[in-house]
């Protein structure tokens, strides 16, 4: 029950950094005037892209921690409404 809120919260995280990193990167790139600075057409297309497949990376992790969440939600409705029930057939 507690392994799907560990594996939300370390999706969420690492969403979190990996955003992080890649827009800390894009800041430090960019010159006085806003514009972007690449050594070589080539390698800016190659760090383009891995940033771009790095962000579409941390939004299937925002999708899996988010159902993570919920299904650990489900888990403990369910176990509270068991226990519940268990209880009160016992009175009965």
């Amino acid at each position: 029950m507690y392994a799907t809120l560990v594996l939300s919260i370390l999706a969420l995280l690492s969403c979190l950094g990996i955003r992080y990193w890649i827009n800390r990167r894009k800041f430090y790139r960019r010159s006085p005037l806003g514009a972007e600075g690449f050594s070589s057409y080539e390698k800016s297309v190659f760090i383009l892209f891995l940033e771009r497949t790095g962000k579409w990376i941390s939004y299937i992790l925002i999708i899996f921690g988010l159902l993570f969440l919920w299904s650990y939600s489900r888990e403990n409705k369910d176990s509270k409404k068991m226990i519940q029930e268990e209880v009160s057939y016992k009175h009965v």
